[in-house]
């Protein structure tokens, strides 16, 4: 171990660290591997912000490394914000010690003379990022790890836009944390800079759910809905929108309805999972649902599952989510004249470029920026003269409009139940609506592989395949020639046949992108919030507008398996 770990383990045995936190280093000690693990650096915001395993250490979630900084966001607001009081909105989720931490999140802003309103109990994070507005704060916090396992918890920090903090305030934000050691951290709360809200502003989220998600339709009453929160927090708010919107048939998934943060009926809390949602599917088969969904613990990811041609239930990949609510958006849009040609919609750069097709055909911007949706909240506020559709992202995160600035689960809910609606309505499916998707604008197939490579070992083996990639990319991949190469860590771009190459212009990021000549397309990146590489395909098959979707996906599935092949993954 070396000097600078062994300084900070000393630090930690002693004031201002508590007894009790003290006492578990000294059993933390006997497990060495765990100890370093423990300390060998300090957590970092990635995409998500902050997010770590539970315990002592400088690389861990307690309430020193969140007081630290806690202290430091307090610095930077009084530093930016020339105003009395300066405001900060807390919510946490249903994760263990979530609630604890808020309180010692909120006890350090109010020790610091900032005015803190926190949510009396769980709260979805969607509405956290309306409540930023709503109460018209300076920024919001968080305590949520999403869907990482139980053992997480994490620290996400919004602007006063709602949206999660992004350059140069991330960047500012880090360095004032950095220059805050753990003994300037103020924990002497004050009470009165304390206010505990709920009803008032449930309801407003609530109403604004509604007028976003909630379209002219007829036969809510006539969809029958199984819906699970997987233990999480959209117990408080997905019930609520649906029945206020109109829906009546709604089914929950008792046993997943209680909030718990050990997840006790699934093995991981992410609707992207099917496993997650078996007990959903189970319910819907015997009670003879029309449509299945599932959000994460903190409710800004959703998975749906639909019936196909054959009646079976399917889960539909978020790619696949973000396309049907993007066509149906549209078409609303088209239909009420909407359209004119100062509206956008937005991904990300790993997912499917059927968004852009989709796009240019209805005559609206398309937007295209880095993985993480707060790249997508950047692009409303940087372009305030253009309205904002909806967009999403390949891991199960949709947004529509921009009075929330987050992914958000509650109103997406909402927006499928309104899509299944129409389908029903007008002797449609669901499924058939994603296939006209495919017939219109190109059949496009998408598939995710994610290697979990945990702890210090881990770190280095992802730096080290990311490394490879980058020093070493590939000429052809399955056979197939690779046309262009994309480094986001260096912003550069090139065209390997031409041998030239040209500025991205994006912020950094750790992603490599390859374009093969077929038009497949195979990005690869660490995750900001897991420990984790993960490897994205895209394959398609533009003319296909006469071929049964079950073959031609078939055809697409076998491409995408033989990329993985030729990438000897």
């Amino acid at each position: 171990m070396n000097n600078s770990r062994s300084a900070n383990i000393e630090e930690w045995s002693k004031p201002p660290f508590d007894a009790e936190s003290i006492a578990a280093l000294e059993t933390l000690k006997q497990t060495p591997e765990l100890l370093e693990d423990a300390f060998y650096k300090d957590l970092e915001f990635g995409t998500g912000g902050m997010r770590g395993i539970m315990g002592i250490g400088t690389n861990r979630i307690n309430a020193y490394t969140l007081g630290k900084s806690t202290q430091g966001l307090s610095d930077y607001l009084k530093n930016v914000f020339d105003v009395e009081p300066i405001k900060v909105v807390i919510a946490y989720d249903c994760r263990n010690n979530s609630k604890s931490l808020a309180l010692k999140v909120a006890e350090v802003f109010s020790a610091n003379e900032i005015k803190v309103f926190i949510f009396s109990d769980l709260r979805t994070t969607p509405e956290l990022s309306f409540a930023v507005k709503h109460l018209q704060a300076h920024c919001g916090i968080v305590l949520t790890a999403s869907h990482n396992p139980p053992e997480y918890n994490g620290f996400k920090v919004y602007g006063k836009d709602g949206g999660q903090i992004v350059p140069p305030q991330d960047k500012a934000i880090i360095d004032q944390i950095h220059q805050t050691q753990f003994s300037d951290i103020n924990f002497k709360a004050k009470a009165e800079w304390i206010d505990w809200i709920d009803h008032e502003v449930d309801a407003a989220f609530i109403e604004k759910s509604v007028q976003l998600g909630r379209f002219e339709l007829k036969g809510r009453e006539k969809i029958k809905i199984v819906f699970t929160p997987l233990h999480g927090t959209s117990i408080t708010a997905v019930p609520q929108v649906l029945a206020k919107a109109g829906y009546t048939d709604l089914h929950l998934v008792e046993a997943q309805s209680s909030p718990d943060g050990n997840f006790s009926t699934v093995k991981s809390p992410n609707p992207e999972e099917p496993e997650a949602l078996k007990m959903a599917l189970n319910l819907a088969q015997s009670i003879e649902a029309d449509l299945v969904i599932g959000t994460d613990p903190d409710s800004d990811r959703l998975g749906i599952a639909v019936r196909d041609h054959s009646k079976a239930f399917r889960l539909l990949n978020g790619n696949q989510t973000m396309v049907v609510m993007t066509y149906f958006l549209l078409e609303q849009w088209k239909k009420s004249k909407r359209l004119n040609g100062n509206q956008f919609v937005a991904t990300t750069i790993v997912s499917t470029p059927m968004i852009k097709k989709m796009a240019q055909a209805y005559g609206v911007q398309y937007k295209e920026t880095l993985t993480g949706f707060k790249w997508i909240g950047k692009l409303i506020k940087d372009f305030p003269d253009l309205e904002f559709i909806g967009g999403g992202e390949e891991s199960f995160g949709y947004l529509v409009g921009d009075a929330i600035r987050d992914k958000d689960a509650v109103t997406a809910t909402l927006l499928a139940c309104e899509i299944g609606t129409y389908a029903k309505q007008h002797n449609k499916s669901v499924f058939g609506i994603l296939e006209e998707c495919y017939q219109k604008f190109g059949a496009y197939k998408e598939k995710l592989l994610s290697f979990t490579q945990k702890g210090k070992e881990g770190a280095l083996k992802i730096k080290t395949m990311m490394e490879q990639y980058r020093n070493n990319p590939p000429k052809d991949i399955a056979g197939i020639a690779v046309l262009q190469s994309e480094d986001y860590l260096s912003s550069k771009r090139t065209y390997l046949l031409e041998n030239r190459t040209e500025t991205i212009d994006l912020p950094v990021s750790d992603v490599l992108i390859f374009r093969l000549k077929d038009q497949s397309k195979i990005a690869i990146r660490p995750s900001g919030t897991e420990p984790k590489i993960k490897f994205y395909f895209s394959v398609s098959n533009p003319n296909n507008s006469n071929e049964d979707w079950r073959t031609l996906e078939a055809k697409l599935d076998k491409k995408i398996e033989d990329i993985i092949k030729g990438m000897e993954l």
